[in-house]
């Protein structure tokens, strides 16, 4: 697959990417469109705080965790096409209703809602994955997570303009963040017209249960209950956030400490439903994966996509107060960081089709990230402005292409449960994000520099040590078991029996 194939829209498969990259665009595009037009609600409602806004930033993020856990389990069992319609229609729901919030209580939770939309991203790996074979899908998966993810980039720039030029007026940002509700709604009926979930001849194989993910041994079952417990434990960090902003009582941040654990004690129940009657009955030899496998990805989403959103948070004020910039040369500087998404994540998934290894691709990534990371903790007013920028966007290619890189080896684990464990990997991300951004309001932006650096190292250690180069990397299709074959191969047959009767009616 080439760039050139990108623009051969007769295809039905490029056609599918398009339209997926494009559903990954318009989600993002909705969940980001608060930060750009923050100011200017601050200036609408004159009781609307800077505090205000720093909490509506959590609730933007909070929910993704658990939301990306859940819709791995939905896109596994219903498929993607119909996941990534419904969660658009949905999400369009709290989009409007923020938009024309006029108290506090509607903006909180209509934009705790409307976080559950950063869970798109996990859909579109899946849809990604059946369409294009192991040899392709990381430069597939990287246009569409680079691609995708610009949306939040385009909200940044269109949004203030669409709301203060084109609609102007006191009520022009209401319909500009309204606006991206609608764009919601309308896409995700279109994307259920025009899409469907496998190519001509092939069927969507799901998991055994979709309750939790299946694992193949004792050993892995409790990895993955110990990789479950911290997914609690960033919402819970992000409840204290809240709590120490003064918007939740410690009384109610008792209360959230106790639906947490409620439902991390009923995610180990249900991991224990699903995994022990399969263990006890044994895992046929060709049935089993390696959960370490996961857990390393886990881990490079943990230091990769958890210090890019840290890093956005955090970089228009660290060059402002560094080099003495205006806050709209800063912005400008830091928005380079964004724009890389468009050929660093692609570039990420090309070169693992690409050099023979993904788990060296990997490896090589996280280095990178490591060394780009520690440089740009030793910039001060010192260095020259040219040089911080040309370290940042280099650091920028290794941190985003780490992501395409990952998510071009996590269709290759276990093909039937791709949804999960992109779920997992993926709220990991957020993850990061909620680690470093509370670990950064502790230390100094250099230091904070040096301690992304750690988590990507120690992430090179974790996978030099766990993963393992995934089987049919570069083949025509993906691994699957004699049982999958089979199931596959029935599925298709009676499709095929549905199609002939339907044309023998007519």
């Amino acid at each position: 697959m080439t760039i050139a194939d990108l623009f051969k829209f007769k295809n039905e498969r490029i056609k599918v990417l398009h339209f997926t990259w494009f559903a990954f665009f318009v989600a993002f595009f909705a969940w980001f469109s608060m930060a750009p037009l923050a100011t200017t609600m601050m200036a609408d409602m004159d009781w609307l705080t800077p505090q205000h806004i720093a909490a509506l930033g959590i609730c933007n993020v909070v929910l993704t965790i658990p939301a990306r856990i859940i819709i791995g389990q939905l896109l596994d069992k219903f498929g993607p096409r119909a996941v990534y319609s419904g969660l658009l229609i949905i999400m369009s729901v709290p989009a409007i209703v923020f938009a024309f919030g006029d108290n506090w209580a509607q903006l909180m939770v209509s934009r705790l809602v409307l976080g559950s939309i950063g869970a798109s991203f996990v859909i579109g790996i899946r849809m990604v994955a059946e369409w294009f074979p192991p040899k392709n899908v990381g430069f597939a998966e990287g246009i569409y997570g680079g691609w995708g993810n610009f949306g939040s980039a385009a909200a940044a720039m269109l949004l203030p303009w669409f709301a203060l030029t084109i609609l102007g007026g006191d009520n022009g940002y209401r319909y500009a963040l309204a606006f991206t509700g609608v764009i919601c709604f309308i896409y995700g009926i279109i994307y259920y017209i025009f899409v469907r979930d496998t190519p001509e001849g092939k069927t969507l194989i799901k998991p055994k249960k979709a309750a939790a993910l299946e694992v193949s041994s004792w050993g892995d079952m409790i990895q993955l209950i110990l990789w479950t417990i911290p997914l609690g434990g960033a919402v819970g960090v992000s409840a204290w956030r809240l709590e120490g902003l003064g918007f939740i009582s410690a009384e109610s941040l008792y209360i959230v400490y106790g639906v947490i654990g409620l439902i991390l004690i009923y995610q180990i129940y249900a991991i224990l439903k699903v995994n022990v009657p399969i263990l006890k009955k044994g895992v046929p030899e060709q049935d089993k994966y390696k959960f370490r496998n996961v857990a390393a990805l886990n881990s490079t989403y943990f230091a990769n996509f958890g210090a890019e959103l840290a890093i956005v948070s955090m970089l228009p004020m660290f060059f402002q107060l560094t080099f003495s910039l205006t806050p709209a040369q800063a912005g400008l500087i830091a928005s380079s960081f964004a724009f890389v998404n468009l050929v660093a994540r692609p570039l990420g998934g090309v070169l693992s089709d690409r050099m023979g290894s993904r788990r060296k691709v990997m490896l090589v990534y996280m280095v990178g990230i490591s060394i780009g990371l520690v440089l740009m903790g030793f910039m001060d007013s010192n260095w020259p402005l040219v040089l911080a920028v040309a370290i940042t966007i280099l650091t920028s290619m290794f941190i985003q292409g780490a992501e395409g890189a990952t998510f071009a080896v996590i269709p290759m684990i276990k093909k039937r449960v791709t949804g999960q464990i992109a779920g997992m990997s993926g709220a990991y991300g957020n993850v990061g994000s909620t680690i470093y951004l509370t670990l950064y309001t502790f230390v100094n932006p250099q230091q904070f520099f040096f301690i992304l650096a750690g988590g990507a190292f120690l992430s090179f250690v974790i996978c030099y040590f766990l993963l393992e180069e995934p089987k049919n990397s570069f083949g025509e299709d993906y691994y699957l078991t004699d049982d999958e074959l089979e199931a596959q191969n029935t599925l298709a047959t009676g499709t095929d029996l549905k199609k002939q009767v339907i044309i023998k009616k007519f």
